[in-house]
């Protein structure tokens, strides 16, 4: 594979990954503005993630760690199950 070829592929899943970090990103943003909760109230009562770290996920900025996960069902007070069940990877940002 030549490295326009090689470089083309790697941007495209890079612009998949970001097409599903902004999906999940509205995803917890559409939980929080449900419990009624500004990024630093939220953030401030229930600990684990911080209004800064909530902030880049819910604008698809950051791919975060497992236990980064597990920091924000915490912070939303909802189960992991909440969280994710409607997630799966898609392999192409048309889908």
């Amino acid at each position: 594979m030549n490295i326009q070829k090689k470089f083309a592929t790697i941007t495209y899943m890079k612009q998949q990954d970001r097409h599903n970090l902004i999906e999940f990103g509205k995803h917890v943003q559409n939980i929080r503005k449900r419990k009624s909760g500004s990024l630093n109230n939220i953030a401030f009562s229930r600990g684990g993630v911080t209004s800064a770290t909530l902030s880049r996920i819910e604008n698809g900025l950051v791919d975060f760690k497992f236990t980064t996960l597990l920091k924000l069902a915490h912070t939303l007070d909802v189960s992991l199950d909440e969280l994710v069940s409607k997630f799966a990877y898609k392999n192409s940002i048309d889908q």
